[in-house]
């Protein structure tokens, strides 16, 4: 089992800036890939962004250059700096987890809201 707490939202004015963590639980040694997704009111949750165990990153396009996703192996925790914040980024952000080979499992934290005002 793998255990994920978000914190770090909140209200913030656009062009201003928020980090994000996930803190991990139980079994870290065993997660392979860590991604945070949003899901704004009425919208399909989508992915924003992905680090793998070996540090690759990646991101949606809406993100690019303002967002950055990283993760403390020492401290079990995911980040997700997001700076430039816009309108459009408010939605609730959860932390996903997936466990490698040979048990291939699904972790989601509870969420944390990030509102933008214009």
């Amino acid at each position: 089992q793998v255990h994920l707490v978000e914190s770090g939202g909140g209200l913030v004015q656009a062009g201003g800036s928020l980090r994000l963590s996930c803190a991990a639980s139980g079994r870290i040694s065993s997660i392979n890939v860590m991604r945070w997704y949003r899901q704004a009111p009425g919208k399909l949750r989508e992915l924003v962004a992905v680090i793998t165990s070996g540090g690759s990153t990646n991101y949606i396009d809406s993100v690019k250059g303002r967002f950055t996703i990283s993760r403390d192996n020492a401290k079990n925790t995911l980040y997700l700096q997001m700076n430039s914040l816009k309108p459009e980024d408010t939605a609730v952000y959860y932390c996903y987890a997936q466990t490698g080979r040979p048990f291939v499992e699904d972790y989601w934290g509870q969420g944390t809201q990030v509102t933008v005002s214009s």
